[in-house]
């Protein structure tokens, strides 16, 4: 075999020691599944922010909140995250009044308000745990998957100096096929960590700015309520 067959990925990764190859091994399904989640999650922002975009326009044309509640109602699982988070809103708002009037109680508005705050609330926190489900696993890759590689080329590399014990003269052909097939575990902790971190940062502030939109909504929404039931 030449040397450069010897120093092929290939050809250095099957040689590589069984500790070195099972870390490689870790690495490259760990890159899977966060480009898995990657691809994903990329998705999963844009139809939200398209949704956000399309309920906010229809919303603030004016329209009757009760048939936009209905319709909301309907159409939950397809209207996106703040429409879910307004029904869950305007849905508190018409039980805690229709539940006043058939005790035949003087309404308590202030009540039933904080009730619809409360709801709208509850939703924009399961929204928001749902759009940032699988960002800890693409940190904890950015974070980690670095240390992984590093531990493999360590390990490669004690296994490419321990061979020299048996060979009469060190010279750089003899060792060079053991650090390289080493530093292929960093190199490949690198590959897994870097889209990781990238997708993280930008998913992160997409999520963050979608946060600053449902949270204005909820404010905006509530003080529409609160004339409303003047």
């Amino acid at each position: 075999m030449n040397a450069t067959q010897d120093l092929s990925f290939i050809a250095l990764i099957s040689n590589a020691h069984l500790i070195v190859q099972l870390i490689m091994a870790l690495l490259l399904g760990v890159s899977l599944v966060s480009w898995t989640y990657i691809f994903k999650k990329m998705f999963d922002v844009r139809a939200a922010r398209r949704l956000t975009i399309d309920f906010e326009k229809t919303f603030w044309a004016g329209g009757n909140l009760h048939a936009l509640y209905q319709n909301a109602s309907s159409n939950r699982a397809s209207n996106g995250a703040l429409a879910r988070i307004f029904e869950a809103g305007m849905g508190e708002f018409i039980k805690g009044k229709q539940a006043a009037s058939a005790a035949r109680e003087t309404l308590d508005m202030g009540a039933i308000l904080d009730g619809a705050r409360r709801a709208m609330r509850a939703a924009f926190q399961r929204e928001m745990d749902a759009l940032e489900s699988h960002l800890a696993f693409l940190a904890s890759v950015g974070s980690v998957s670095p240390y992984i590689g590093l531990l493999g080329t360590v390990w490669g590399i004690m296994n490419a100096f321990r061979g020299l014990a048996n060979v009469q003269q060190a010279t750089l052909s003899a060792v060079a096929p053991g650090i390289a097939e080493a530093l292929i575990a960093t190199a490949i902790g690198l590959f897994a960590a870097i889209p990781a971190v990238v997708a993280y940062n930008r998913f992160s502030h997409d999520v963050d700015r979608l946060a600053i939109r449902f949270e204005s909504f909820v404010e905006e929404f509530s003080n529409i309520l609160q004339r409303q039931s003047r």
